[in-house]
């Protein structure tokens, strides 16, 4: 068990208490955050407030019904999580650009199959179509669509 250094800040006083926490979580603390004395654990903690609280963008949606795809047996594929590309229901790089956050999601099938991939980017179940499309939040949203830049 290691320890690490928690300081609370009101407007008049500056307080600081020892903690007992796993040594993972200090080491992490310590390697993302430069956390090394006590006067950098305000910045540190802010820090780390930050980082945990931003979150990738949302996808959009480009087709509100799924995709009919043969996939190949041992063949790699990258599903696009963002549903920005033009080569739907596959990535084909735009969320570098227009998602930065999002990654595709890479699988490989055990044998030649045919199955239906998600068009709308919410499936439970990515990168197989699990009937999302069909509640009022999908339904009633707007299509992505495509520009050139």
């Amino acid at each position: 068990m290691a320890c690490v250094i928690v300081t609370h800040r009101t407007p008049d006083r500056l307080y600081s208490r020892l903690e007992k926490t796993s040594g993972m979580a200090t080491m992490l603390n310590r390697k993302l955050l430069g956390l090394t004395s006590g006067r950098h654990v305000i910045a540190a903690l802010t820090a780390r407030t930050a980082l945990l609280s931003t979150l990738p963008p949302e996808p959009v949606i480009p087709s509100k019904k799924p995709f009919k795809v043969q996939l190949e047996g041992g063949k790699r594929y990258s599903w696009c999580t963002c549903g920005h590309s033009q080569k739907q229901p596959f990535c084909d790089g735009a969320h570098k650009t227009k998602a930065q956050g999002l990654l595709p999601l890479r699988f490989v099938p055990e044998q030649d199959t045919t199955v239906w991939l998600c068009g709308c980017k919410h499936t439970n179940n990515p990168p197989y179509c699990d009937g999302t499309h069909k509640q009022d939040f999908i339904v009633s949203a707007p299509l992505h669509q495509h520009t050139d830049s």
